[in-house]
């Protein structure tokens, strides 16, 4: 199956695929964007062009998400790694204590970070089990009166996810990285939503947080600029310069999301495209198996294990040549993971099935 530019199917778990008609509109206004005279990547953040560019994207993504009028929107740098001690350094003051969920190993490192400044309860930690399940969270055993709860939605290591909005009564601060966009979200059970876009909306170098107004208020005096959650909102997030091109092309997958028909549309596509790899693990007969237990897998990312390391290896290199890329699974996991963020096509998934059914009937 030939895809577009003989482009490959690429399963890498980031940065992402990218929807080819963003791809070409970037493209076609490199040089001279709408008559401007130069491109997006050239344009002063603070003329009014890109000002233009800059509030349609952030409109867009705030109705793509129902994002309430008390949520600001934030375009920053640094990745969700970033976001790991902004956080804490924004709300974890001293003789308060932070609640994290670690369902992976983004979890584990956003609790790290959080350990270097303050003190952290662990209300779950999945490492007995390789991190392949995750908890129900309202069930869980959290500290009296925490800062915060912490929690990610999507382990793209592990392959596990929590797919649900959780009803907790301490403010939620939720790493969305790698599903942001795949599902309906009700914001308001939400205290601050952080996500690097290059999971799944957009380039490396951008990072949404999406930070409800008491929050904003809670930031503490004195705080270190770049880490100042109420500087950056009354800065529109241009404190500094922003990732100009990046957040521009951020605002061309939202308008392809919207086109698509929306995150109920993403949703109903994400869960068809995992489906294809799950059925086809299922029906090897143990050939290969499922990291991730049935409840918990993610819809973004599917890993699997194969019997030794040279069928893996085999399995790696003869995917590549049809063009089936990045199936490398982490080496915590090994075997294989297929990432299959919003822009990835179907017929790819298809495509893999296909491949791991000849594959199993050839190696069996």
């Amino acid at each position: 199956m030939s895809q577009p530019y003989s482009r490959v199917f690429n399963f890498s778990a980031g940065p992402c695929t990218l929807p080819v008609s963003a791809l070409e509109e970037a493209r076609d206004g490199m040089l001279n964007w709408n008559g401007s005279g130069m491109s997006v990547m050239e344009m002063s953040h603070r003329g009014k062009v890109y000002e233009g560019i800059f509030s349609e994207t952030e409109a867009n993504l705030r109705k793509l998400l129902g994002i309430p009028e008390n949520y600001k929107i934030l375009f920053l740098q640094g990745g969700a790694s970033f976001q790991n001690t902004m956080i804490p350094m924004n709300y974890l003051r001293e003789g308060q204590t932070a609640d994290y969920v670690v369902s992976g190993a983004w979890g584990k490192k956003s609790q790290e970070a959080a350990k270097l400044i303050g003190n952290v309860h662990t209300a779950f930690d999945g490492k007995a089990g390789n991190y392949n399940d995750v908890p129900d969270l309202e069930s869980l055993q959290y500290s009296d009166d925490p800062a915060y709860i912490h929690f990610t939605t999507n382990e793209t290591i592990h392959g596990v996810e929590i797919a649900s909005d959780p009803s907790l009564k301490a403010p939620v601060v939720c790493d969305m990285s790698s599903d942001i966009l795949s599902r309906p979200v009700d914001i308001s059970k939400y205290a601050l939503i952080y996500a690097g876009a290059q999971k799944n909306m957009g380039p490396a170098g951008v990072t949404v947080v999406i930070i409800r107004d008491d929050l904003v208020a809670k930031v503490p005096e004195k705080q270190h600029p770049m880490m100042d959650y109420k500087l950056m909102v009354e800065n529109d997030s241009m404190y500094n310069t922003p990732p100009c091109w990046g957040i521009y092309v951020c605002g061309l997958v939202y308008k392809w999301v919207i086109a698509q028909g929306g995150l109920a549309a993403m949703n109903k596509l994400a869960k068809d495209r995992s489906s294809l790899i799950y059925e086809a693990v299922e029906a090897s007969g143990g050939f290969y198996k499922g990291h991730a237990l049935p409840a918990s897998r993610s819809i973004m990312n599917v890993t699997f294990t194969l019997g030794s390391d040279e069928l893996t290896d085999k399995f790696i290199k003869e995917a590549k040549a049809e063009k089936l890329d990045g199936l490398k699974g982490h080496r915590s996991v090994g075997g294989c993971r297929a990432s299959i963020y919003n822009a990835f096509p179907v017929e790819g998934c298809q495509v893999l099935a296909n491949f791991m059914e000849d594959f199993a009937a050839k190696n069996g």
